[in-house]
């Protein structure tokens, strides 16, 4: 089980995790988020679960939340425009790949737009979700899980190719507590810089992890799959595909892989 006052006492944030809400079991944290923030939770509300029974990915995917995972939300109230909110997922990838990396010592990447590998494995999804009144954000909540200390098997067989967690990687269980406090002031530092119109330096760092931009990648949504290089990421958080025609197209939803084969 998390210890709570150790994440509190040591947290250095002027915001995020002032106010946790622990669980030990939830449909979804993202869920309990939703219903706290539209309830008038503070921005920086964290909520915590050991387990999700509902857990929940991009495009509907079910999320496997195994106990000795971080699964958690963030409620933040940010004066973005609802185009803006792929930044947040993009800022939540850098804060999460920093973390691992500091802390742990492992070789880390981002793949477009919510995936944190290590050793070109899944360890990491963000979700995020938001509601809008007009023209501006409400309030948006940012769903993260993080594979930490469990073991492989526990997952449906059809991930073990393309999923990992910490403790696979590392051979030993991690300090989830300091993985949470690392996430969140990494996670801070970044989104002030976002919200002080500074979202470059955001990128340019989640583009340092990126390993991959420069290569051919299948990019497929629920309309279509296209083909071609993964050329950039644009300061909106889309993802520019030149195509095999030399065409450049922008895509701001959908899943990549990459392709090792011509």
């Amino acid at each position: 089980m998390l210890n709570l006052a150790k994440i509190k006492e040591e947290l250095k944030t002027a915001c995020l995790g002032n106010e946790i809400h622990y669980f030990v079991e939830v449909g979804s944290t993202n869920e309990v988020a939703k219903a706290l923030a539209a309830k008038g939770a503070k921005e920086g509300t964290v909520v915590i679960a050991e387990t999700q029974t509902s857990g929940k990915g991009r495009l509907g995917r079910k999320w496997f939340s195994p106990k000795g995972g971080i699964w958690l939300s963030l409620i933040l109230r940010p004066k973005i425009k609802p185009k803006d909110a792929l930044k947040l997922t993009l800022t939540a990838a850098v804060a999460v790949a920093r973390t691992i990396k500091e802390n742990l010592n492992v070789n880390v990447s981002i793949k477009w737009p919510n995936d944190v590998l290590v050793e070109n494995k899944k360890v990491c999804g963000i979700l995020t979700e938001g509601m809008s009144e007009g023209d501006e954000m409400k309030f948006v909540v940012v769903g993260v899980g993080i594979n930490a200390n469990f073991d492989l098997a526990v997952l449906p067989r059809e991930l073990w190719e393309t999923a990992t967690t910490l403790r696979e990687v590392l051979g030993r269980n991690v300090d989830r507590e300091a993985i949470i406090r690392s996430f969140l002031e990494y996670f801070e530092i970044c989104y002030n810089k976002m919200l002080a119109g500074n979202f470059k330096h955001v990128l340019s760092e989640w583009k340092n992890f990126a390993s991959f931009l420069g290569k051919r990648i299948v990019v497929s949504n629920t309309k279509e799959k296209m083909e071609g290089i993964a050329q950039n990421v644009d300061e909106d958080g889309s993802l520019i595909v030149r195509l095999e025609k030399g065409d450049l197209v922008k895509i701001f939803s959908g899943d990549v892989s990459i392709r090792y084969k011509n």
